[in-house]
This record gives C-alpha cells, structure tokens and sequence, in this order.
C-alpha cells in the first residue's frame, strides 16, 4: 500500500528551445547532465543512477517537445509517476519548464528544494544560469 502524496506542480522560465530541453527531459545523455549522476535505458525502461543508489522508471508518456512522463517501477512507489511539461507563451515565446510530481506529505518541502536544485543544474548546463 503506497503512502498518500500529494501533487506537486512548479514552474520554471528557461532561455533555451523547447527542442533543446527536451532532449534533457528525455533522452539519457540529456537527463544525466542534470537529474542523475548517470542515467541507463533500455527501450522505455530508464535506470537512474545517484551515488550509491538507483531507482527505475518508465517513459510511460512522451509527447515530442511538449511532455514526458516517468513512472516508477519500484514496488513501494507503484503507480507513482512524475511529469515534465514544455510550455511556450504565444506572446512572449518564453519557455517553461512545468515538473508535476508526488509526494509523501512530509516531504514536499525537501522535494521542492530538490527539484528548485536539481533545475539550477539544468540552467547552469543551458547556460541560463
């Protein structure tokens, strides 16, 4: 029985193309320069690799240049799932990167400041830091 979480959604401009950021939302050698320390896959299979651990997903959604979704293969965390979404404003033609994920309820603020980290990294490598 997974615990109850809760949805998170945070929003972030990047100054970069949506064909750029996607390829690090969905590729391996993308989401390793920024999400994990390396990242192997194999078809819809994605194995995440941080030191001294690993967590599976699957690319369960893919939609090119606009979202991708990962659900995690990992018996406690079943049918839970995060999502990158790429929206462009019609006027201004900024780009956003909009992560949805869930969280146990104790941990929102500490998974914020992770994903608030973790994206300062994919700027730092957009060279919009």
């Amino acid at each position: 029985m997974t615990e109850h979480r809760e949805k998170i959604e945070l929003e972030y401009l990047l100054n970069t193309s949506p064909g750029i950021l996607f390829n690090r939302l969905s590729s391996p050698s993308g989401l390793s320069e920024w999400f994990a320390d390396d990242v192997a896959v194999d078809g819809k299979i994605f194995t995440f690799i941080w030191k001294g651990s690993e967590q599976v997903a699957e690319q369960t959604l893919r939609k090119e240049n606009k979202m991708v979704r990962y659900t995690w293969l990992d018996e406690d965390m079943e049918g839970v799932w995060f999502e990158f979404h790429i929206n462009v404003d019609e006027l201004t033609g900024d780009v956003a990167l909009v992560i949805i994920d869930h969280v146990e309820a104790d941990e929102t603020n500490d998974t914020i400041e992770l994903w608030n980290r973790q994206v300062e990294v994919l700027k730092h490598g957009l060279g919009s830091a």
